[in-house]
Parts: C-alpha cells; structure tokens; sequence
C-alpha cells in the first residue's frame, strides 16, 4: 500500500498533515519497516476524517460544482527535519522530484491544505508560493503568515485573535485578579499579544507581576526559566497567561508542568496537545488550566461518519489501516496487505477512549472542513464563469489550473452547512467567539475539557464575558477562588499609597484624613465631607453636624442666665438700699449720684450677659458688643470720677484752691459723658466699617456646627476693649494713689481693690477666650462679664451696705463725731 490517504475525484484536493511523531514506537518491535516504527498521532488522523467527511457531503449536493467530484491525496509530513519536502515534492513533480518538471500530465490537485504548525505552513507555504499553489491553513492564525509578499497563495482559516485579550483581561476582572505573569513565545504572536495584553491590562489597572518570553528554538531559554524558577514560584502572582502554540511551547511542557508553574492558575489561548507528556503526568501538577478556544457550532452527521469509518471502507486510506491494526489488535500477513480477519468484526472508533481518540470535532478539524468548502465553492464560482469556454467535449480539459483560484478566492464568501459565515477579506472579517474550557483532571492522566463560559465580542460591553463559575475545577481539595493580588484591598475608610518603586496594584493602606471618608474598597483619595457634615470614627460615612451654640436649656446656660438675674436682683436691692438711706452721710459721702450711675450701669453690665446666650442672630450679635462696651464704659468712667471725686474732696481742703472749685463745680461728672461719648463713637465706626454679624464655625468641634458671633472688623473690636481698658487702668492707677487718705466714708482702698479685681479678670479672659471654641467660648466670656461686674459690686458697694444695715450709728455723721471723740 501506498503511505498515504487517497480518494478518486475529477479535482483533487491535497494535504499534508503530521501523522507520526517524532521518535520511535519501541512497542511496535516487530515492525518491519522504518514508517511503522514512528508513534502514531491518533488525534491528528481527525483532520483526515474531517476532510474526507467535508468531501463526501460535497459530492452528494447536486448544486455545487456541476457533476464534477472532489478527491484527496493526504500525505504525511515531518515537522522540523530535512524530510519535510519530501512529499511536497512527489506531490508537486512526481516520483522524481525534480523542479520546474512534473511528469505527471494529469495531475488534478487545486490545492494544498497543511497545519496545523506554523512552521510547517511556513516552510511548505515558501515552496508552494512559487507556483501560485493555493495554500490553506488550519492551524491558529500566525502572524508571520499574513505576509501577502512572502505567501501569496497562502490563505489562513483560523480567524485573527483580535479579541482575545481583551477576553483574558475581562476573566482577570471577573474573579479580580490583578497581579498576574505573562509568558509568550518568542515569535512575531507573541511580540503582538505581548504588546495587546499589557496595554488592555494597564487600561483596566491590572499589573504584570513578571513576564517570560520563550523560544522552543534555543535551548538557552530552558537554563533563563530554571534561574528564574524560585522567583516565579515565591511570587505572590499565583495567575499565569500563556500564549503560544505546540511549536513553541510544547517541547516546555514537562517542564513547565513540573517545575515551572507548579500551583498556579494558567489561563491559556488553545488546548496545548499534552499527548507526549501523559507519561510524565502529575495529578494536579497543572494547577488550573482555563483555555480560550474559538467558538464553533458542531457540524451535524461527523460522529457518525466517524463510527462508519473502517479500512474496508476507505481501502486506499494506509493511515486508518494504522490506526486500526494499533487499536484493535489485527495481525499483519507476511505480505505488505494487512488482513482484517483478525480484528474484531464490529470494531468503530468510537470505541477507543476519549483521552485517545476524540469523537468531537477539533477546532483545527473544523478549519479543515471550511477549507474544503471554500475549495468546493470557489470552484463552483469559477465554473459558473467559464460557461463560455466548456464547449470542448474533453472533461480535463474544464478542470481549472490552481493559479486561477485566487482571482475568485479573494473575494469569496459564503455560509457553510452549520450557517456560519465565511469571509476572506480581512476588512470584513467578524472577530471570534470565544469557549472558555477547564481541564478536569482524573487519574492515569486522563482528562476532560468542560466548557465552563464564553466570551462574545458582539455583547454590550460589561455582558460579553458569561462563566459558570461553580464548574470550575480549582485546586484538588479546594472550592475557594485563587486569589493573585499584590497588595490586599483596602476597605472603607483607608484609601490606597502606592508603593515606591512598584507597579500601581502594590500599595499601602492609609487611614483617612480628619472629617473624609472612603466608603468602598480600593479607594484612591479620600472624600471630604461637606463643612455641613462631619466623619464617623470609622472614616466611611458623612453625616449632619447639629448646630451648637450656648442655649437657654442647657444646663451650662441655666446656670450663667441664673447667676445673671440674681446678681441683677441683687444689685437692684443694693440701688434701692441706696435710695431708702440716701440721706445717710455714708450714702452722700464720694458723691451720691456717682453711686446711682454706677449701681443702674452694673445692673446693665450684668443683664448684657443674657444678649450672649441663646442661638445668636444679627441682632443680638450687634447689641452684644455694642451693649458691653458702652456700659461697661459707664460703670468704668463712673468709678473712675469716684476715684476723682475722692481725690479733690482731700486736696482741696484749702478755701480758695481751683481744686476746691473744681469739686464744687462738679466737674468730675463730667467725665462720664466724655468717656462714654468717646466710646459710641469707636462703636459708631464699628457698625459702619463692618459690624458683627452671625458666622458658624464647622471645623472646631468634631460633629457640631458652631454658630457664632463673628466680630467683623477685629481692629475695632480691640479698639473697644483698648480703650475700655485704658479706662479700667487709668481708674486703678487714680485709685491706688489715693489709697493712703483717711479711711472714714473714703473709698479709696475700695475702689482700688475694685479696679484691681476687674483688670484681674479681663487680663485672664484674653488668653482663656482666644484658647476656647463654641459654647465655652461664649461661657468664658460671659463669666468674665459677671465676674467683673460683681467684683465691682461687691468691693464698692458690700462694705457700704454692711455699715448701712449692721452699724447703722456710723452711717451718721453724729456717730462719726462720737466715736473720734
């Protein structure tokens, strides 16, 4: 028997396919030729089905191609070894093999399918281009293929991978990984998926945690892995994306399997061939394996072709003849025929196991079967346009050459049996679907690919990626989702420091600043809350600050609105005292008039304090200041023409003296006018450069919004205090002098006790009140307003009062006279 697969048809259509491996099948000792001693791929003999199937459906439809019947010569071609051309060049220029002749004149074959390597393609595709051979390949899509110049007659079936990582990346998304490797192959595929995969992950903020790029033609790139063996593995990455093919990457396999990527999760771009590694295989070595595959409807009546086929079937066809005397155990004659009396008579395919041989249609079976269909169609376009010339009787004579297919290939589209669209312009083709499948793993390396999602570029944006995650076949022991991040994610109320010196998903958590908030995960900047609102301790949620201000009902307020009526009360009863004994000599001694001002300014000064409690509004806040500083000039002034009334009445004791008319004339009364006049003038531009007016403070106590009584214009307001000051001062220094003068009915040491009080108590308020905020702010200052006014009351007026009503003899003057004597 020939060693090859042949079919008769009026047209032919050829392929070379990788059929053997390489090595040598030392189970098959008995074997009698070089051929038999070769391991046979029992996964690859489906693309010889699928193309025999394509043909045998092709041939029934009575609408394509006018009569005229397809055939195929499939050939066995070796991957990477001088002998690759060998076939090629029978199939080319006969037995003889020599270029630029053929000696066989009826030659039928149109075209060349080849894969599914790359490498094969490529270096079939530089021989066919010669000739303008059609080409079509059904291996992944290669890059380095597309070049129109160097392979003008090639034609790639499998669609572009433009989509695919954008689809990795949405898998990265879905279970929130973003610290991943990337390992490509060092070909033109890998520099361009390289390139896609880091710019879609940066646009999402995933990172790459390492990247390898492999070549399965240097064996230097082995020694590289292995240096970097204890990086990888002690990486916090536990994700790892691959991309290649069997040509580059599956002489790595048992080691990568092994050693390289031992417990991490692999997210692949097709179902790496594992044939040559099941010898070597680990359970549960390759931790998880989620492949990206084309998306394709299963084309109906293959299984079942697949059942019927047999070598009495398909006599011409050696390679089934393998397949069959290694599966069922048929003897072979002395003779180069091998007998089927042996075998078992009811024997099928489908009876070997699926690790062995799979009854599916393979991707690269299903770009074999389109193939032959744009073939056949092609064809039946070309024919349908040489009506005109198939006037010649001699039926070779219409089989057209295989230059004169590109012209129609080019521009060719149609749908195939499974209704998908075929399409050879580039410009117009649709992007694939993608079937995201899971390895499950089972014992003696059998194993079984689930499809577990898809990925559809067609579907709304966020809806394109669809997994079943509870498919999922994670770690053996283990239902948990591996997690690969470089950092943990920080929760509600920290938000994200990046590293130094690292990639963007490598961060530190930070709390968040005083009064912002993070309320969800990963944050980068903390939220400032509104000055309206304030943060919870926890940094996650604003909330409404509540309005702060000395009220009524406190019981801080109760008790300063308390302390104000009684000494208010108080200071009346000690008035009216005055007025009751007002004819007593201790009551006219100092001028008693002085002592009524000053006793209605004191009730004043204490029943301003009230202006300062409650919620403050432009009123109150206007009279607050005003009404404090105008009545506390009058008290002031008035103790201040005491202090000079006291002085006179003891200096001018001399008839005749200008200071004797001065006290007769009154002038010291004077001086509260003036005093007080200059202070509603200081208060007058007060109100018209920039009163007071109400203010809130949000940031002075954490949860409150304080409302307050802005000063307005500061330099008028110290204005006010200076002066009221300089008053209080000038009052004490006057009072201080005359200290030393008679004591009886003199007020001297009282009023300059009285002084020292009051400037006491204001020079402690400066530094309190500018250190306080909110309600013990305004607590302050109304205490200094108390405190002060009854430091005036009870230093001036408690003695008076205590003579008046426990040692009334010495309130007149004929008791003064008694006791001297």
């Amino acid at each position: 028997m020939k060693h090859r697969a042949h079919m008769h048809g009026d047209m032919m259509i050829t392929g070379f396919f990788p059929l053997y491996t390489l090595g040598v099948d030392h189970s098959n000792s008995h074997a009698s030729r070089q051929e038999e001693n070769k391991i046979f791929m029992f996964k690859n003999y489906q693309f010889v089905l699928a193309l025999a199937f394509a043909i045998e459906e092709i041939n029934k439809n009575p609408d394509l191609l006018h009569n005229l019947t397809l055939g195929y010569d499939i050939y066995d071609v070796e991957c990477r070894t001088w002998t690759m051309f060998k076939n090629p060049f029978i199939c080319l220029f006969g037995k003889y093999k020599i270029p630029n002749y053929s000696c066989m004149r009826d030659r039928k074959s149109v075209a060349v399918l080849t894969g599914p390597s790359g490498i094969t393609s490529d270096q079939i595709g530089t021989l066919l281009g010669l000739y303008r051979f059609p080409q079509f390949t059904f291996g992944p899509f290669d890059r380095a293929l597309s070049d129109h110049n160097k392979f003008p007659a090639l034609y790639q079936m499998a669609p572009k991978d433009t989509p695919i990582a954008t689809a990795m990346v949405s898998l990265l998304l879905h279970f929130s990984w973003n610290w991943v490797g990337l390992l490509t192959s060092q070909d033109e595929n890998g520099v361009w998926i390289l390139v896609e995969l880091k710019e879609e992950m940066a646009k999402n903020r995933v990172c790459v945690a390492y990247e390898l790029v492999i070549s399965s033609q240097d064996v230097s790139h082995i020694f590289k892995l292995m240096t970097v063996h204890n990086e990888i593995n002690l990486s916090s990455a536990s994700v790892l994306i691959i991309y290649g093919d069997n040509d580059s990457l599956i002489g790595l396999v048992v080691f990568i399997e092994q050693i390289f990527i031992h417990g991490k999760v692999c997210i692949m771009n097709s179902q790496w061939d594992f044939t040559l590694k099941r010898r070597y295989f680990m359970l549960g070595s390759l931790h998880v394996p989620l492949i990206f595959t084309h998306h394709y409807v299963d084309v109906s009546g293959f299984t079942d072709f697949i059942k019927a086929a047999k070598p009495s079937k398909y006599p011409e066809d050696i390679f089934l003849a393998r397949l069959w005397f290694l599966s069922f155990n048929c003897s072979a004659s002395e003779s180069d025929c091998v007998t089927w009396d042996n075998c078992v008579h009811d024997a099928s395919l489908d009876w070997l196991p699926v690790h062995i041989f799979d009854m599916t249609m393979s991707r690269e079976s299903y770009n074999v079967y389109n193939a032959v269909y744009a073939v056949a169609q092609t064809l039946h376009t070309m024919l349908l346009h040489q009506t005109e010339i198939q006037t010649m009787d001699n039926r070779k004579e219409k089989v057209p050459s295989p230059e004169q297919l590109h012209t129609f290939l080019k521009s060719i589209q149609f749908y195939n049996p499974t209704r998908a669209q075929i399409i050879w312009d580039e410009k117009r083709k649709l992007e694939p679907e993608y079937d995201i499948l899971n390895i499950w793993n089972f014992p003696e390396g059998l194993e079984l690919a689930v499809r577990i999602g898809k990925f559809s570029p067609y579907a709304p944006h966020g809806n394109q990626l669809s997994l079943s995650e509870d498919m999922v076949e994670w770690a053996i022991g283990t239902t948990e989702t591996p997690v690969s991040v470089c950092s943990d994610s920080c929760g509600p109320g920290f938000r994200k420091s990046p590293q130094e010196g690292m990639a963007v998903c490598c961060f530190d958590c930070t709390p968040c600043p005083e009064n912002e908030i993070a309320n969800s995960t990963d944050m980068e900047q903390c939220v400032k809350c509104p000055d309206y609102q304030y943060a919870n301790t926890h940094r996650t949620q604003c909330f409404l600050k509540t309005a702060s201000f000395l009220a009524f009902e406190e019981p801080l307020g109760i008790a300063l609105a308390s302390m104000t009526i009684c000494f208010s009360f108080l200071t009346a009863l000690v008035l009216g005292m005055f007025v009751k004994y007002q004819d007593s000599a201790i009551v006219k001694a100092n001028n008693r008039a002085l002592s009524y001002i000053l006793l209605i300014s004191l009730i004043f000064c204490f029943l301003c304090s009230l202006l300062f409690l409650g919620r403050p509004n432009i009123l109150t806040c206007i009279l607050q200041q005003i009404t404090f500083g105008v009545v506390f000039t009058v008290a002031v002034s008035t103790v201040l023409a005491k202090t000079v009334t006291v002085v006179l009445a003891f200096k001018a004791t001399s008839p005749g003296r200008r200071m004797r008319w001065l006290l007769v004339s009154g002038a010291p009364n004077f001086i509260i006018p003036i005093c007080t006049l200059i202070q509603v003038t200081l208060c007058g531009l007060w109100l018209g450069t920039s009163p007071p007016f109400v203010d809130t403070d949000a940031h002075s106590e954490h949860g409150h919004i304080i409302i307050l009584c802005n000063k307005g214009s500061l330099t008028a307001f110290y204005c006010v205090l200076g002066y009221l000051g300089s008053l209080a001062l000038a009052s004490f220094t006057v009072a201080f002098l005359a200290r030393n003068l008679p004591d009886t009915f003199n007020e001297a040491k009282f009023l300059t006790f009285s002084m020292l009080v009051f400037c006491s108590v204001w020079l402690t308020f400066l530094p309190v009140y500018h250190s306080a905020t909110g309600k013990v702010m305004v607590a302050v200052e109304v205490f200094s307003i108390l405190a002060s006014s009854a430091g005036l009351l009870g230093c001036i007026f408690v003695p008076k009062c205590y003579s008046i009503l426990l040692m009334p003899k010495r309130t007149s003057l004929h008791g003064f006279r008694y006791k001297r004597q």
